[in-house]
């Protein structure tokens, strides 16, 4: 019976509720006129139609109050103070109905007894209806896993709300800072101090946390995980408000606490008057638009309303990946997928005149060190002279900013890749200083949590695998941010930029990626196993360094920069090749790769990035 109670939809639960309230309240008027004449049989001559117009309005009283709207599971003295205040309209308004009508044979005593009995019966059947779900629930939570909530807001109380109706997990405590909250009780949950967690969770049997404080800082959620990253507990985490569709959480929106939760800051907030004055209303364009950068440029991108968003790709897949992502979410603008190799430079320039573009970010590139160091020829032409064949695209046409998206592996590089892209760099550098009208900028900055190619993803596979994390040496280093925190300094270097800039991002302190590989264990409810702990559930083995691959990763070249007026953005000064050298030497590279003569690729690579120091591992 309980079970099947339980799996009826709230909506018919309200109207069984409903139904029950239609049968009761005329049923308490006559139990307060039998109590009052002292006898079960009532006259009904004169006052039958009372008894069937009463719930016409006091139903809708309580509908308006919104007594039906509450969980009959967490019953509380509200909801009784909506039951009182209902009652007192009805009682009110049925009064008035009998002096208008004139209507006798209702003794004016059994009015006040109609209002206690009307009460009565109302509150008896809600706590009726709790103890029921409340059998069944507790048939049920042996099948559930136990969580403990951070948080008795109101986003705790709506998650623990939906973990009842859910069946894969049960509340069992609740965790909140607010010493008033210590000690009582919501939705039939003990509020505990957060000092006191890891021992109620043990006493519990309970080794699930969720963090439900969306409106919290990075900061303050970084020192929650802190707190229970040593222990063998497993945290999960509700979205952001942002994310929060209608004021409800849903069970299927909880997410594993990511390292991205760990690792990320609190943004400052940007400047939209100068991002707006670069894309809203203006024709833009994304090369790479299918890639993890690319894409968020784009997601950025279409928040400020551009007049056409051009996203070119020369992977079908990506670009038809990201156009259905468009396309399910409709944005006050044009988007055009154009599947296109930058390297046709024809046809990037047919693109730009076609749609009159005003702004292009350049994201397309190859990224993954070990790839392109092997594949030299490959990443030369991609990196180099793609970025070259954008540059004279852009030549003669409505074009009036050009920002690269550059890496800092640019910075004194060990491989091919970060090779490429100081040229790249270069590149644009030469274009800016001979331009008469379009503005050329870069923007370098480091390591985007979680994307593509990167460690996360790799490391979240391995965990997930049984271990054990790879990492290549136990010193090694990096810089991290979130995908959406570089895109939005991207677009906010780029509207700051006024020609020839190379902007730096700040990227924090660097992270080593042994801790990271351990943190990203502890936060999947695992132990590492090490010599401390030779009973632990996932080992880090050290592989070597890879061909090309840094231990540390640097950010400026010559270490000269300047603040601009974003805290997170800097200026750099970097040295260049003469523009007729860089030119002549592009040249000769041109030749080898279309001989696919890596060996002297690489000789001219070392004369043109003056600061290459191929690794040696």
């Amino acid at each position: 019976m309980y079970l099947k109670i339980a799996s009826l939809p709230r909506k018919f639960k309200i109207l069984i509720m409903l139904m029950a309230d239609l049968v009761l309240i005329p049923l308490a008027l006559w139990s307060a006129i039998a109590l009052r004449l002292g006898t079960i049989a009532v006259p009904l001559d004169n006052i039958r139609w009372i008894f069937l117009i009463l719930p016409l309005f006091t139903v809708p009283i309580f509908i308006r109050l919104g007594l039906y709207r509450a969980v009959i599971r967490y019953f509380d003295e509200k909801i009784l103070f909506t039951i009182i205040l209902g009652m007192t309209l009805s009682v009110a308004l049925l009064t008035t109905v009998i002096v208008m009508t004139q209507t006798m044979g209702i003794p004016r005593s059994s009015i006040v007894i109609y209002w206690v009995i009307c009460v009565m019966y109302i509150t008896l059947s809600r706590y009726l209806a709790r103890g029921i779900i409340r059998q069944m629930e507790r048939q049920s939570h042996g099948r559930k896993q136990k969580v403990a909530i951070y948080g008795a807001g109101r986003a705790g109380l709506q998650t623990a709300l939906a973990m009842f109706s859910s069946t894969e997990y049960v509340p069992v405590l609740f965790f909140d800072d607010s010493p008033e909250l210590h000690g009582t009780s919501i939705a039939g949950i003990r509020v505990y101090n957060p000092a006191k967690a890891i021992e109620m969770m043990e006493a519990n049997d309970c080794y699930q946390l969720l963090l439900a404080i969306p409106s919290a800082g990075i900061l303050k959620r970084q020192t929650i995980i802190k707190q229970f990253e040593q222990k063998n507990i497993q945290l999960k985490i509700i979205p952001g408000l942002n994310a929060i569709v209608d004021g409800k959480i849903r069970i299927e929106t909880i997410r594993e606490v990511g390292v991205e939760d760990l690792l990320g800051r609190d943004a400052v907030p940007a400047d939209e008057t100068l991002i707006e004055s670069s894309v809203t209303d203006k024709v833009v364009m994304v090369t790479g638009a299918g890639g993890s950068i690319g894409s968020e440029l784009c997601r950025q991108i279409l928040i400020r309303k551009p007049k056409i968003l051009i996203i070119l790709e020369q992977s079908e897949y990506s670009l038809y990946s990201i156009d259905r992502e468009f396309k399910s979410n409709p944005m006050n603008a044009e988007i055009i997928p154009v599947l296109c190799d930058v390297l046709r430079t024809d046809e990037v320039k047919s693109i730009i005149n076609k749609y009159q573009v005003d702004s292009i970010y350049h994201a397309a590139a190859y990224k993954h060190v070990p790839l392109v160091e092997s594949n030299i020829v490959s990443g030369i032409t991609n990196n180099v002279f793609g970025t070259l064949s954008v540059l004279k695209a852009i030549q003669d046409t409505s074009v009036k900013k050009f920002i690269l998206i550059s890496t800092d592996k640019a910075v004194r590089p060990t491989n091919v890749m970060g090779a490429t892209k100081r040229i790249a760099e270069m590149l644009v550098q030469c274009y800016a200083n001979k331009s008469q009208g379009t503005i050329y900028s870069m923007v370098r900055f480091g390591n985007v949590l979680g994307s593509s190619g990167s460690v996360i993803p790799l490391f979240k596979e391995q965990i997930k695998a049984g271990g054990p994390i790879t990492v290549t040496h136990p010193d090694i280093t990096r810089y991290f941010m979130t995908i959406p925190e570089a895109a939005e300094l991207v677009l906010q270097a780029g509207a700051m930029a006024t020609g020839g800039e190379l902007f730096v991002l700040d990227m924090g302190e660097p992270v080593k990626i042994v801790e990271l590989a351990k943190n990203m264990i502890r936060l999947s409810g695992f132990t590492v196993r090490d010599q401390d702990n030779l009973d632990g559930d996932i080992e880090i083995k050290f592989v070597g360094l890879r061909p090309g691959e840094k231990l540390y990763e640097e950010l400026l070249i010559a270490n000269i920069s300047s603040r601009t007026e974003h805290p997170r953005i800097m200026k750099a000064t970097e040295e260049s090749l003469e523009t007729t050298e860089l030119i002549g030497l592009i040249e000769q590279m041109k030749m080898c790769c279309d001989q696919s003569n890596d060996v002297r690729a690489k000789e001219l690579i070392q004369k043109m990035v003056i600061n290459y120091n191929e690794a040696k591992h």
